[in-house]
């Protein structure tokens, strides 16, 4: 490019002046220029002329959209301009050179999209191949009686050359490269042509339903299927195209074939009838040139005719051409050793050339050889990968420094003799029961329990268990395996032989006996358990205890997004409008401490919804709201088997003490009273409810619903499993059946 820039921008020479006398033996007298000055005007006017193609060509190279349409435009003009000799030289060497590129990208590309403008790429090839075969032909008739030069130096070496001046010769090879384009690679890729852009049509709406069922899964996202779907457009227009196009590469071997067959029998014509020429000089004349121009033609048509059966045969994703040959071929080294040991025997037999056969059959096996020492090392390679990876799997690594920041949100040790109670082999089947566990506090109180994860712990005496939440310890118990703890459902003594204990999840009275006792305990209608039951109902109690610490953050989310649909739009509103997530995990963790189930969550949401419409942000407040929506399942749940619900209810006097002591304003009030008389209270509660526990009452305690938090406050510092309600709470339906009174 700089060398043109550098040519095209010297200035010709100037004539001299016209006071500069001229050299002597110039032809000319006085001030008369000689008949060189036009030359030199001429050299003038051709070095502007370059300029002017220089900046149209630099201008084109900038804007390839205005490059293009001047391509088209000078192909368009080739059909109707003549061209001079030296112009069609420079564009059949054109046209052999885009054959050439087409046919290498062909070869170079992995996949048919890489080059899915090859249909139009196909049509201006065409087009320029016509384009010049049109102006050949006119210089071939208007100036062939000139000599074998007249229609440019390309077709006349062709015609020279590659024929050998040989009419015969050249018609025989033209024949043959027409029959091979025309007959066998046009036929077949547009065929094959065909077939695809079929194919690709019918398997259209499968591949779109593919990917419509990934994306449904997830397991791509957005942008991936907009991808893929555009990719399967593309490649049903490019194979639809190809089939159009494959007409173009027919046409142009027919057009060729009729165009080379005009031009031997008009030459003869002219040559004999207007040039004087004898028949045999012009047969030989107007054909060496025709059959030289048929040849330049043909040639790059065949080269694309290649390209596109690259192009329509190669596969997606089997890669560039020579990794798809070489590659597959070369997959099989049996297949090779037993070719090369066939091109052996060949060469061997009497009558055929033995160096040929013997020197391809050697090095058929040279490469088998290699193939199968390459392949056998390949192998050993990927056994020693797989020996070292089972070697880094066996070896025990070294745990992140991270994994020492977990927390165990449950953990269940276990004493070294209680080792066979989570064995396959043991009938306690502790981890079933546990499994069991999580269930069924999922059904009841609608929370999910963490997994527990159970260890063994040597420091712990033989046959203690210890339940950790969050890795802080939260209760201990002691089990004897193989035997059974027997317990009175009175809360008496059991009079059977054996080992005197306290039940761990309730403190009453126990008993471990053997095995052999069971029936005997059953018949004085003991209740009697296994020892991983006796673990099971201890876990369970101490999970119910700190069900509220187990419910975090991440838990409380998980919750929201398992609701049913139709529930989405509540929380949506909900969350983040009126409350946070923290809110919602504040109250639900209050309604737990209770042992109130949070199952019918929609009924919790809708009752924080309402109790924060007004601005309130109190979370005691939105609890004892949250309550009221709760009133039956409360009732239900504290119902005895009559369906009646026992109650004690708070006297007046004590209300009233309890509200003359609440200080503050709003939602800020704090219970005040005096430690004198709250350790009053907590006298008569205790005197009142072990009275009704002597006869198997456990009744709800029921106070006005201003004092019931700060009341369920105390009485869960002396009996946590005595539920507090307010009046508030209390069904209208529900049927009461009142024991007593703290007065």
């Amino acid at each position: 490019m700089n060398e043109i820039a550098a040519t095209g921008a010297a200035p010709a020479p100037a004539p001299p002046p016209a006071s500069t006398p001229p050299a002597s033996g110039s032809g000319g007298a006085g001030g008369t220029p000689p008949p060189s000055g036009g030359g030199a005007t001429a050299g003038k006017s051709g070095g502007a002329e370059a300029s002017s193609a220089l900046a149209l060509f630099t201008a084109a190279t900038r804007n390839t959209d205005v490059a293009m349409a001047l391509g088209v435009v000078a192909i368009l003009v080739m059909l109707i301009m003549p061209m001079p000799p030296w112009l069609l030289d420079m564009a059949l060497a054109s046209s052999i050179t885009l054959s050439v590129i087409i046919l290498m990208t062909a070869m170079f590309i992995e996949k048919p999209l890489q080059l899915s403008s090859f249909p139009t790429i196909l049509l201006i090839a065409t087009m320029l191949r016509l384009s010049l075969n049109i102006a050949s032909t006119r210089l071939i008739l208007a100036k062939g009686h000139t000599g074998p030069d007249a229609a440019g130096h390309v077709i006349e070496a062709f015609g020279q050359f590659l024929m050998g001046g040989a009419v015969v010769i050249g018609l025989i090879v033209f024949s043959i490269l027409v029959i091979i384009n025309f007959v066998v690679i046009t036929k077949g890729s547009g065929r094959i042509a065909e077939v695809a852009a079929r194919f690709s049509l019918d398997a259209m709406p499968g591949k779109q339903m593919a990917i419509d069922a990934d994306l449904s899964a997830g397991l791509i996202d957005e942008s991936e299927a907009r991808r893929r779907r555009r990719e399967l457009e593309d490649e049903s227009a490019f194979y639809g195209a190809m089939d159009g196009a494959a007409k173009f590469v027919r046409g142009d071997a027919i057009a060729g074939l009729l165009i080379t067959f005009i031009n031997i029998i008009g030459g003869m014509i002219i040559g004999v009838a207007i040039n004087d020429m004898g028949f045999s000089e012009a047969i030989s004349r107007y054909t060496i040139l025709t059959i030289g121009d048929g040849l330049v033609s043909q040639i790059p048509a065949l080269i694309v005719s290649t390209a596109a059966g690259l192009l329509v045969t190669k596969a997606s994703g089997q890669g560039t051409t020579d990794r798809a040959l070489i590659g597959q071929l070369s997959a099989f080294p049996k297949a090779l050793g037993v070719s090369s040991g066939l091109m052996m025997l060949l060469g061997l037999m009497p009558g055929l050339p033995f160096l040929p056969f013997a020197t391809f059959g050697g090095l058929l096996g040279y490469v088998t050889y290699q193939l199968a020492t390459r392949r056998e090392a390949r192998t050993r390679e990927e056994e020693e990968k797989k020996e070292r990876a089972a070697e880094r799997e066996r070896a025990p690594g070294e745990e992140p420094i991270s994994k020492a920041l977990t927390l165990d949100m449950i953990r269940l040790e276990l004493g070294f003799g209680l080792l066979p109670l989570i064995s396959e082999k043991s009938g306690y089947r502790l981890t079933d029961q546990i499994k069991a566990l999580r269930r069924q506090l999922a059904t009841e109180m609608g929370f999910v329990m963490p997994a527990v994860r159970i260890l063994d712990n040597m420091q712990l005496p033989t046959n203690a268990y210890a339940v950790r939440i969050k890795e802080v310890e939260a209760a201990r118990g002691d089990v004897r395996p193989g035997m059974l703890l027997v317990m009175d459902p009175r809360g008496g003594q059991v009079d059977l032989p054996g080992e005197q204990t306290t039940e761990p999840a309730f403190g009453l009275p126990a008993t471990w006996v053997d095995k052999g006792l069971r029936e005997e305990a059953n018949f004085k209608g003991f209740t009697v358990v296994d020892p991983a039951t006796v673990i099971t109902t201890h876990l369970t109690e101490v999970i119910k205890d700190n069900m509220a610490e187990l419910l975090s953050y991440a838990e409380t989310q998980k919750l929201l997004d398992e609701l049913p649909e139709e529930q989405k739009k509540l929380v949506d509103d909900l969350v983040p409008n009126q409350v946070t997530i923290t809110t919602i995990q504040r109250v639900l963790q209050n309604l737990l401490g209770e042992r109130v189930s949070i199952r019918d969550l929609p009924t919790i949401l809708e009752g924080i919804s309402e109790a924060t419409a007004g601005g309130s942000r109190n979370i005691t407040a939105i609890t004892e709201h949250v309550r009221t929506r709760l009133a039956r399942q409360l009732c239900a749940a504290n119902s005895d088997e009559t369906g009646l619900l026992p109650i004690v209810t708070l006297s007046p006097e004590w209300e009233q003490r309890f509200l003359d002591s609440l200080v503050g304003q709003g939602e800020d009030r704090q219970l005040a009273m005096p430690p004198s008389e709250l350790q009053e209270f907590i006298n008569a509660l205790r005197r009142l409810y072990d009275q009704l526990a002597a006869r198997g009452e456990a009744p709800v305690l029921v106070t006005s619903p201003q004092v019931r938090p700060y009341v369920r406050s105390i009485v869960e510092r002396v009996r946590p499993a005595t539920t507090v309600m307010s009046q508030a709470e209390i069904h209208p339906k529900a049927k009461l059946r009142t024991l007593g009174q703290v007065a």
